[in-house]
């Protein structure tokens, strides 16, 4: 099973963020939530606060197997903003390891040139930042180690789709019924 990250900048949407690391742990994965605001106190896009396990600049993102974008504004726009964020994306999705992203986000990968020719999803309203890519309206798309989702109501397909690419689907059924999903 892999090792993930998941950034979180203040102005995130939180569902999107905390269901995925609910999700990923759920299946006894492990998931590391990485503040990119130099503290490890970050609150959402609807003013609710939480701590993070770690800032961007101590975390050894070469340990990661895959990296996850959370939506929610304007936190997209300060991961798009974020040297860090980019050049994690841009090396992750080089050397095959799992990229993914959700609501607007996804309009980082466009932009860091990560969907160039990819089938990806988004929020509506964003599908001209997905730059190159194949733009489908689904809930939840995987392109090889790219998984991009709609936004906050996706949040859960998107966290199990991101369980099913390091497990499998027994994995996903067992954490769906203790979901009630």
């Amino acid at each position: 099973m892999g090792k993930l990250g998941i950034f979180m900048a203040d102005g995130c949407e939180e569902i999107e963020g905390l269901t995925v690391v609910d999700i990923v742990r759920r299946a006894k994965m492990d998931i590391v939530m990485i503040s990119v605001t130099g503290k490890k106190e970050v609150t959402g896009s609807h003013e609710i606060t939480f701590h993070t396990d770690a800032l961007a600049e101590e975390t050894d993102f070469s340990e990661l197997d895959g990296i996850v974008l959370p939506g929610g504004m304007p936190g997209t726009l300060k991961l798009g903003e974020n040297a860090t964020v980019n050049e994690v994306i841009q090396k992750f999705a080089a050397e095959g390891k799992l990229v993914c992203a959700i609501c607007a986000a996804p309009s980082v990968l466009g932009a860091a040139g990560i969907l160039q020719g990819r089938d990806a999803t988004c929020h509506p309203g964003f599908e001209e930042k997905l730059c190159g890519a194949n733009v489908k309206e689904l809930p939840v798309v995987t392109d090889k180690n790219i998984i991009t989702s709609r936004g906050m109501g996706t949040a859960i397909p998107f966290a199990l789709e991101i369980v099913r690419y390091f497990s499998d689907d027994e994995t996903v059924e067992q954490i769906k019924k203790g979901l009630v999903y």
